[in-house]
């Protein structure tokens, strides 16, 4: 059925990208909503960035009416963790928890702590088994035809040739962020009283999982500080 959709879809996005273009991040929300309606999610990771995007569905009072899901490795900071429950709390937010199939200890008892051996490959079935398969199985339940996500064309080389709208394992992804900057996140976060991550203080401009992220140092930032530098994507926005 998605595949089908799709197929439909895909000649389209030409026209709907030259639509977005010309929005601002909400409208891209309001456009995404009105045009899937309950077959239209956004995700989260509770990152540096991530009240962005969820204050803004909380404005648009749609917060009960779309999907959020946010994908926890099992692996995150305890940071993350808490941080999440005070953006949970303070935007009145209903989240849908996707997770792993296999427990942190149960995965590293069969394939190791994939994340040691500096092996791109490694990384790449870390990420499969942590974050798209949950992700695919969450979209997957519900249905799900279009979800939205915070990525910015500035993070790496990869989303900086990067539509707002584009076709993502079957199924439309968008990106209301996608033109943003960081001095547009600060001012936003600050004019809507959002409260910051603690590792942002710390010196994280990115934050992962605790294995996998880092502080910016003087040769490392950004999107440079994560997977030891072997990676700056994960794979969930891309289709490789």
């Amino acid at each position: 059925m998605i595949e089908n959709i799709q197929k439909d879809i895909k000649p389209k996005l030409r026209k709907y990208n030259k639509e977005l273009v010309n929005m601002k991040a909400q409208e891209m929300l309001k456009w995404g909503y009105k045009k899937f309606e309950n077959q239209f999610a956004i995700t989260t990771s509770f990152g540096i960035q991530s009240s962005v995007l969820l204050n803004m569905v909380n404005k648009l009072c749609l917060q009960k009416k779309i999907k959020i899901f946010w994908i926890d490795t099992g692996y995150l900071p305890p940071e993350t963790y808490q941080y999440a429950e005070k953006l949970i709390h303070k935007l009145s937010l209903e989240i849908e928890v996707l997770q792993c199939e296999l427990s942190p200890a149960r995965m590293e008892a069969i394939h190791g702590k994939l994340w040691e051996t500096n092996k791109a490959s490694d990384l790449d079935k870390y990420h499969e088994l942590r974050k798209i398969k949950p992700l695919e199985n969450g979209l997957e339940k519900y249905n799900i035809h279009c979800w939205a996500s915070g990525v910015r064309s500035s993070q790496t080389e990869i989303r900086n040739k990067m539509e707002f709208l584009d076709v993502i394992r079957q199924r439309l992804s968008l990106r209301p962020l996608l033109n943003w900057t960081n001095k547009d996140i600060f001012y936003y976060m600050e004019e809507n009283n959002l409260p910051a991550h603690p590792l942002f203080i710390k010196g994280y401009s990115t934050v992962g999982d605790w294995h996998s992220s880092t502080a910016e140092g003087t040769e490392t930032k950004g999107r440079a500080t994560r997977f030891g530098g072997i990676k700056q994507e994960c794979g969930i926005h891309t289709n490789n």
